[in-house]
């Protein structure tokens, strides 16, 4: 298995975001979901950790929210929502290399290829 390294653009964008600042949108749904995955972690632990960061054009809830939005649209099923919760939570991509990870591999990417289009639409990603 695999991490997968949390680059960061060089320039921000220069769209206001929630609090009038210069935001960042993601380069990727993959990213904005790690990101989103890793908000929510942090919140249902308790986490209010006030360290350096940067503002992006969103909250964790609207990434989710654009997922729901597919699967009210029937175009992903729960078990797109489920690989990505879990893959999510572990911070990593699943390996297709790996025959136990294969299929999980194939509805990440499924899931991520459909969110795509409405995070950029709303201007997460770039």
């Amino acid at each position: 298995m695999h991490a997968v390294a949390r680059v960061l653009p060089a320039e921000a964008a220069t769209n206001p975001g929630p609090r009038g600042a210069r935001t960042e949108p993601f380069r990727s749904a993959e990213q904005a979901w790690f990101w989103t995955m890793a908000a929510l972690v942090a919140r249902r632990e308790g986490s209010n950790s006030d360290g350096p960061r940067i503002e992006r054009p969103c909250d964790p809830d609207d990434v989710v929210k654009c997922l729901d939005q597919l699967y009210r649209r029937r175009r992903i099923d729960l078990v797109h929502a489920r690989i990505l919760r879990i893959w999510g939570e572990r911070g990593m991509v699943p390996n297709p290399a790996y025959p136990l990870e294969r299929a999980d591999s194939r509805l990440w990417r499924e899931a991520l290829d459909r969110l795509e289009w409405p995070l950029r639409v709303k201007g997460i990603v770039a």
